[in-house]
């Protein structure tokens, strides 16, 4: 059984470690060379966040292993290098009084940087989302398209399309003709993988229902029946802050899917991953921005910059693939105890198809 150094008993006295003593085997600090550490950390005492992080490092390698040959299949150089970097991220921590510091690969294929970004995000928007007295939440989308496609329709069709709309009003506004629109939104895209096709979509939160129904009027005259319908999009008023904005926020396409998206499996066993059609989303979105205000600006004025700090009082932890967790580069001990269950295991072990277009 593996044993962590949170939530475990050591097995010996001289393997305790930063979590449990706050300043490391002393005796062993005196050749490590300075390293410099920035930003806040990550309290080690959460073993609930550490070992989520443990299981989103794990899903991101599984994942992007398949990525990478896919993306070298294609020839796709510069993908293969962001997968790669995705790959590595986070591969090598350090810790000190309590907390662990790293590198993030920031890409948006890394299921790790993107609950960062989530964190990031609510912090910055949930108060001003508190402010607004009635907001709404709305989803533009197009009819399915094929790969050929969606890049097409993700760039000019989705972001080019809502711009377009939104610098109407905003003209309007500034002559004193109308409202100025304003909210947040996200890119988000879906495969059907009985079909072998993608739906390419926007979640948007806006502060009130004249907004909403502006938004959802204007995208079904933009791109009339031939590329759109009603029953498509969606307006509902919003009970819950917090909730919509982790809708809105949350990754840009399905990780994991059910084999017929119009009879979705309760057997949470008849999950895949289709890595080719994930590649191709994220060819697609390449070079577009994920998550972005409109009509309205935020003070950036009170974020404070990383604080960076060199040390030579830390412990070094290195991930290993094979035990699921980050091990201490001097004790030997695991991070985080964290252990997959049997069903994700199954899904990332045997229904990762790289098969379907």
């Amino acid at each position: 059984m593996k044993k962590s150094v949170v939530g475990g008993k050591p097995a010996k006295k001289q393997f305790n470690t930063l979590a449990q003593n706050g300043t490391g085997l002393n005796n062993f600090q005196a050749n490590k060379p300075v390293i410099a550490i920035s930003g806040n950390g990550s309290d080690m005492s959460n073993h609930k966040a550490l070992k989520g992080k443990a299981k989103r490092k794990m899903i991101t390698q599984k994942m992007v292993l398949s990525l990478i040959d896919i993306s070298k299949g294609k020839k796709q150089d510069e993908q293969t290098k962001s997968y790669w970097n995705t790959y590595h991220c986070q591969n090598t921590i350090f810790s000190k009084n309590g907390r662990t510091y790293g590198t993030y690969c920031k890409t948006k294929h890394c299921t790790v940087c993107s609950a960062n970004r989530k964190a990031d995000i609510m912090n910055r928007y949930l108060p001003i989302l508190k402010e607004w007295s009635e907001p709404y939440f709305v989803t533009l989308t197009v009819k399915a398209v094929t790969k050929r496609n969606l890049r097409k329709w993700v760039k000019d069709g989705l972001l080019r399309g809502f711009h377009q709309i939104v610098e109407k009003y905003r003209k309007r506004y500034q002559r004193g003709n109308g409202i100025r629109l304003m909210g947040i939104k996200s890119l988000e895209c879906n495969f059907n993988p009985k079909r072998k096709t993608y739906n390419p979509h926007l979640h948007i939160i806006v502060p009130n229902k004249e907004m909403a129904d502006i938004l959802v009027n204007e995208w079904l005259l933009k791109w009339g029946k031939k590329h759109t319908n009603i029953k498509g999009q969606k307006s509902i008023k919003i009970n819950n802050n917090e909730k919509a904005l982790i809708e809105v926020v949350k990754y840009g396409s399905k990780i994991f899917t059910e084999p017929d998206v119009r009879k979705k499996s309760k057997q949470k066993g008849n999950r895949n991953i289709y890595t080719v059609a994930l590649h191709n989303i994220f060819i697609a979105m390449s070079g577009c921005r994920i998550f972005d205000r409109f009509g309205f600006n935020i003070d950036e004025s009170k974020r404070t910059e990383n604080l960076v700090q060199n040390t030579s009082q830390y412990e070094k932890w290195v991930h290993d693939f094979m035990a699921l967790d980050w091990r201490n580069s001097i004790t030997g001990q695991l991070l985080t105890g964290y252990n997959s269950d049997h069903e994700l295991t199954d899904l990332l072990n045997n229904h990762i198809d790289k098969q379907m277009e």
